[in-house]
């Protein structure tokens, strides 16, 4: 699968360590930065390009992480097209991808151990969308929002 993943200075060290465990399962990454630890940086300047990628279908699925989650998952969300959500449990993960149609994950890198990420990322990767009625009814009225 063709993943993005972005973090600021919160993020890093998860993000690079997510990053190396899914190139290990065979998936191509689309690193977005940030590439090194630099407490100044901004969460948009990585998360916003990842969230364009996801939009266009540069990338199929898109992992954020910033200190906490909640400001990537803010910034990705500003973009049409993007489903991103601050997830913290298995259910959540999978089930976004097959109700919600969620295109992003994000996570916060100094709330979230590595093993709760991995597993996070898993269900989040191997998840598909539904495609039922009552799911895709409720994703058009959400779409008519991106066009107010």
């Amino acid at each position: 699968m063709e993943i993005g993943i972005a973090a600021d200075h919160g993020g890093y060290d998860l993000k690079v360590l997510l990053r190396d465990f899914l190139i290990a399962q065979g998936h191509h990454i689309h690193d977005f930065g940030a590439y090194e630890h630099n407490a100044a940086d901004d969460y948009p300047d990585f998360v916003i390009p990842l969230a364009k990628a996801v939009a266009s279908g540069e990338v199929e699925r898109g992992i954020a992480v910033c200190g906490s989650g909640v400001g990537a998952s803010v910034a990705a969300n500003k973009i049409k097209g993007v489903r991103a959500a601050l997830i913290n449990d298995h259910f959540s993960a999978h089930q976004g991808v097959e109700d919600d149609d969620l295109n992003i994950l994000c996570l916060g890198g100094r709330v979230t151990g590595v093993n709760a990420a991995q597993d996070l990322v898993n269900a989040f990767i191997k998840a598909r969308f539904t495609q039922e009625e009552r799911h895709l009814r409720r994703l058009k009225k959400v779409k008519l929002l991106e066009e107010v």
